[in-house]
């Protein structure tokens, strides 16, 4: 069973899922036209689109059963917080850098989707060994 903090964040991503449906109706609006961007926002904001979603709900996955891993302190906060801070600066990362008019390449800004990327890969492997750890434990 979630522990409190961990109901309360998984209803903060839910809410957070409704921003990625408003981003949703911007994509649409940019690939019909609608909306000036050129092919390079295009496709980093197709993905941005998409980190965002995935990375939230993967994000109410973890925390789902994370109480069950055997982790505490600095490890059991790396696990719940890791992929929902993923899950904001991955998609910061391909939205922020290519702001402006007609960019031809990401500004500097690309740098919070590899921050994005180090939350993430951290997160998962210390979430993936403390349940393992935690399943073993209770065998």
């Amino acid at each position: 069973m979630p522990n409190p903090n961990d109901l309360i964040l998984i209803g903060i991503l839910l809410l957070a899922l409704v921003t990625v449906e408003s981003g949703g109706y911007f994509l649409t609006r940019v690939v019909r036209g609608h909306a000036p961007a050129n092919g390079l926002q295009t496709s980093f904001f197709r993905a941005g689109h998409a980190h965002a979603a995935v990375l939230l709900v993967l994000s109410i996955a973890i925390l789902a059963v994370i109480s069950y891993a055997a982790l505490d302190g600095f490890w059991m906060q790396l696990a719940r917080t890791g992929v929902p801070i993923a899950a904001i600066l991955m998609p910061a990362g391909f939205f922020l850098s290519v702001l402006g008019r007609d960019p031809e390449r990401p500004n500097r800004l690309i740098v919070l989707l590899w921050l994005g990327v180090v939350s993430l890969t951290a997160a998962l492997i210390t979430a993936g060994v403390g349940l393992i750890a935690g399943g073993v434990a209770a065998l």
